[in-house]
């Protein structure tokens, strides 16, 4: 006995157990916040908006500002695509309101 074909998605039945086929899901790729040094941001502001908003202690804070300073740049956190987008939109608008040109990209991680 043979079961006629059912459309993809739709449950089967074979014999006493219904199954159903499941769409695979995949983790989302992750990006980095990237903050890059220039000549006119001050390391007070950067270490505010490291606190304000990623969140670091002023510890952290002080160290992700260094490295920047020192290497040119850091990555200062690894979120989804829309939350680093929205993250560096966010920082970056705040920044030109201070009149600081700070530089923020999003790369993947």
């Amino acid at each position: 006995m043979s079961f006629p074909k059912s459309p993809p998605g739709a449950p089967r039945h074979g014999g006493d157990t219904e199954l159903e086929e499941r769409q695979q899901t995949r983790v989302p790729r992750m990006y980095k916040v990237v903050f890059h040094n220039d000549d006119y941001t001050t390391m007070e502001y950067v270490i505010l908006v490291l606190v304000q908003f990623f969140h670091k202690s002023e510890t952290e804070a002080f160290h992700l500002m260094l490295t920047v300073h020192k290497k040119g740049k850091a990555a200062v956190g690894v979120y989804p695509r829309d939350v680093a987008e929205t993250k560096a939109a966010e920082v970056t608008s705040h920044a030109k309101e201070h009149g600081m040109p700070l530089l923020l990209t999003v790369e993947e991680a």
